[in-house]
């Protein structure tokens, strides 16, 4: 492994702290649940994902994400 490939090149610049962010603080879609549990995305995969929603609210991709 080359010392080199660790290091930033001179354009490009670490994505500040303040913009990285995890867990469900936004908007999140039954796509992102379905995504977040390690699912494929499929019709059926999508419905568990809107019926969980709907039950667990924002809660639903909290028990998902670390």
């Amino acid at each position: 492994m080359n010392a080199e490939s660790d290091k930033t090149s001179p354009g490009e610049i670490p994505t500040p702290d303040r913009l990285l962010h995890a867990g469900s603080e936004g908007e999140y879609t039954a796509e992102d649940l379905v995504l977040a549990s390690g699912r494929d995305v499929n019709p059926k995969n999508l419905a568990w994902a809107k019926r969980r929603m709907a039950e667990k609210g924002r809660a639903s991709l909290d028990e998902l994400l670390p």
